[in-house]
């Protein structure tokens, strides 16, 4: 890509907005794929500038065209007032893919969290979550056609992306702690509860603390200043957020956010297919992250912090769909 002031300046005009106002471009830390920077106007307007890695860059299958994926997910959550940034332009008129966005007020949710503001903050992001899972798309699957065309159903839909992140495992030589044939076998096995699903709701899947930012008006109460960095999103099963949500964790524990999702309408039962799903959402992000680490090229801490950490997890969710399956007879 072109990082320059001159860049940021044609990217404006083409979006329809005056260049001669920009104060200042600033790099935005904590993604892990895209490129991102703010944009400062003179008048205090702050503007959110994404642009992929180049097409030469080794990604998964489905990190393809991510930024369609996530002006559809901004776009889809402002029909629902959930706090996000508004797409301002999306395309490739100065020569390089980006996504032109609004930004949101607040900081990444971190350890400034106290307690006391912990439960307050979770249960108005469970409202938000409910919301979000009541739009509904066209069919099933990443709204980027990453791995094709949208499927009617979510069985299709989620086997696809199963043996897309597992291919990539195997063509990557990701270390995991399963095979790549005996993780394909069990999670198999868990396929058929995918059947509950009928309705193509819109998953975010990317929702852990980094993308989620806690606003702290002047003499307010923190709120949840926005849902960011929705790139990963979907259109399938609502429970699939509950993942990221507690990511390396279970979401069962955390009464605050359920009782939010519960009280805005959002369903949040764990009968058996119910937690058959979990699992088999659980090995999905689990998959990405351990296998994201090779064309990443990762350095040697955060590959044991994967290691050490995602791994187990992921061991957790096969053996999990393997215990329910017997259960189930699948």
């Amino acid at each position: 890509m072109v990082d320059s002031w001159e860049w940021a300046r044609q990217v404006l005009e083409d979006a329809g907005l005056d260049p001669g106002r920009l104060a200042r471009v600033r790099p935005l830390k904590g993604g892990t794929y895209n490129t991102v920077e703010e944009l400062l106007l003179t008048d205090g307007t702050r503007y959110v500038l994404k642009v992929p890695p180049a097409s030469t860059v080794p990604g998964l299958r489905h990190e393809r065209e991510l930024l369609v994926s996530e002006a559809e997910f901004y776009r889809a959550a402002a029909t629902v007032e959930v706090a996000a940034p508004h797409v301002v332009a999306v395309g490739a008129r100065t020569g390089v893919p980006h996504l032109l966005m609004t930004a949101c007020p607040g900081e990444p949710w971190d350890s400034s969290v106290t307690e006391a503001e912990r439960a307050p903050l979770r249960r108005e992001l469970g409202r938000q979550v409910a919301r979000l899972h009541t739009v509904t798309g066209p069919g099933f699957g990443y709204p980027s056609r990453a791995l094709g065309p949208l499927a009617p159903d979510w069985r299709t839909a989620f086997t696809t992306m199963i043996e897309a992140v597992l291919a990539d495992a195997r063509d990557y030589g990701a270390r995991l702690p399963r095979s790549v044939e005996q993780a394909e076998s069990t999670l198999r096995a868990g396929f058929p509860a995918l059947d509950e699903v009928t309705v193509p709701a819109l998953v975010h899947f990317d929702l852990w603390d980094g993308n989620i930012l806690v606003d702290r008006p002047a003499g307010g109460e923190p709120r949840i200043g926005g849902l960011i960095d929705g790139e990963r999103m979907f259109w399938g099963d609502p429970l699939a957020d509950f993942v990221s949500l507690a990511l390396l964790g279970d979401i069962k524990t955390d009464e605050p956010f359920l009782a939010g999702y519960r009280e805005a309408g959002g369903r949040a039962g764990f009968d058996v297919p119910a937690r058959v799903r979990l699992a088999l959402y659980r090995a999905y992000l689990y998959l990405i992250m351990l296998t994201e680490t090779v064309p990443r090229a990762v350095d040697d801490e955060k590959e044991r912090w994967v290691q050490s950490a995602v791994a187990p997890e992921l061991v957790a969710a096969l053996d999990e769909i393997e215990a329910l399956a017997r259960v189930t007879g699948a």
